[in-house]
């Protein structure tokens, strides 16, 4: 079968994969000169079941309100003239409840282990370097009633089989030793010893590669403009002034997925949440991170790539605006200078702002709608680098008409 896939982010390259290993004929869209140069290209690159928790939870309203007022949060809301940015939040504010969001990050961290071992799987198959780190990532926190709360709050995932270790202050600086300087303003953290990091542009870039030689056609430079359609069925896929057709479609076109599906009468809920990141060079410092980790106070994310270290933190309500001004990343180098003052060149940090396909439940969409020989698998939301390899795998089942390894519903 001839697949068509849409989109050249990590989760659509993965797809690509997954495809081609079960013996279809694949071609690739990609309006970007490369694949990975949007969302998966500054991410924080954990690939993270242990951090599976939902934003859509009960605190997300009260500190989206607070947004408006406070600088700083790690969830903020802008006012925009996009109507479809407040019928979504009407939509996330739905799921903010105990139930829903216990039951969503349930079936959020399934799906990200799952994914964990299709890409064990992967890489025990493909030589591929993305400066991957095995030794786990680390959840500290500040002081000793944050970290009971966060012990407490991650006995969900623990009681659904994640590995987890509550760590003292000391055993924390045992752990990760450039630390040291910072001990004492860390009560002790949670961790996961099963969670990993990884870059997930240089995977995808090198996946990309290998999909190639498998015989994929990788078309980069190319805007989807239009899908055309014969009642129940996709006929083709306008780009460039071309037409590509195929047999099957895949839509992973991320935070753009709604803008073109709209067009033929779909709307999947997914809705670009701003996500800011540094990408920093480690230089001669002596005490660069060495596992990922992350502040749990203050929402900040720090993963070492080799000799780079990746800050990330803050996810914005703002619409598709990439824009962003140096006074965006002064509080996430802050956290990252005082915990790593001898860590990396911070007066070097490139700065990136990206889209996440964020969905109310935080849930990719999997799966069928309308047509019957298009499927989707998007809107992976801030954990789409852990998702993608089970989402991937999920969807070249169903197009196989395979039942997949794990159930989609509840």
């Amino acid at each position: 079968m001839r697949v068509l896939v849409m989109g050249g982010g990590v989760v659509g390259v993965t797809t690509a994969y997954q495809l081609l290993k079960d013996g279809h004929e694949v071609v690739l869209l990609e309006r970007n000169q490369g694949v990975a140069l949007e969302t998966s290209w500054g991410n924080a690159g954990m690939i993270a079941p242990g951090h599976s928790f939902v934003w859509s939870s009960p605190r997300a309203p009260w500190i989206l309100l607070k947004s408006l007022f406070l600088k700083d949060q790690a969830l903020r809301f802008r006012f925009s003239a996009d109507p479809r940015l407040y019928s979504w939040s009407l939509k996330f504010l739905a799921e903010c409840t105990n139930a829903k969001a216990r039951a969503n990050t349930l079936r959020k961290q399934r799906i990200a282990r799952y994914s964990q071992r299709v890409l064990h799987e992967v890489i025990a198959t493909e030589t591929l370097e993305y400066d991957r780190n095995a030794r786990g990532v680390l959840y500290f926190h500040r002081n000793q009633a944050a970290l009971d709360a966060g012990v407490a709050h991650m006995r969900l995932l623990a009681d659904d089989g994640q590995e987890i270790r509550v760590l003292d202050r000391a055993q924390v600086v045992a752990l990760e030793p450039a630390l040291q300087g910072a001990a004492q303003k860390i009560a002790g953290g949670i961790y996961c010893p099963t969670d990993e990091t990884g870059d997930s542009h240089k995977f995808t870039h090198a996946l990309g590669a290998r999909c190639v030689e498998l015989g994929a056609e990788f078309h980069t430079g190319t805007a989807i403009t239009g899908i055309e359609t014969s009642g129940d069925e996709v006929t083709g896929v306008r780009a460039n002034g071309q037409a590509f057709n195929a047999d099957a479609y895949v839509m992973a076109l991320g935070s753009h997925s709604p803008l073109l599906s709209r067009r033929i009468g779909v709307a999947p809920p997914v809705y670009p949440i701003k996500g800011y990141s540094l990408t920093i060079p480690v230089g001669n410092h002596q005490a660069p991170p060495t596992i990922g980790s992350v502040d749990e106070t203050n929402l900040v994310a720090i993963s070492r790539f080799g000799d780079r270290v990746r800050i990330t933190a803050t996810a914005e309500f703002a619409g598709y605006d990439t824009t962003h001004k140096p006074a965006d990343f002064t509080f996430m180098k802050t956290i990252a200078q005082e915990l790593y003052p001898d860590g990396a060149d911070y007066h070097r940090a490139e700065m990136w702002a990206g889209l996440r396909p964020m969905t109310p439940d935080n849930l990719p969409i999997l799966g069928r709608k309308r047509h019957r020989n298009l499927w989707y698998n998007t809107g992976h939301g801030h954990i789409g680098w852990t998702m993608s390899h089970g989402s991937a795998r999920i969807t070249a089942d169903l197009i196989a008409g395979r039942e997949p390894a794990i159930p989609l519903g509840n």
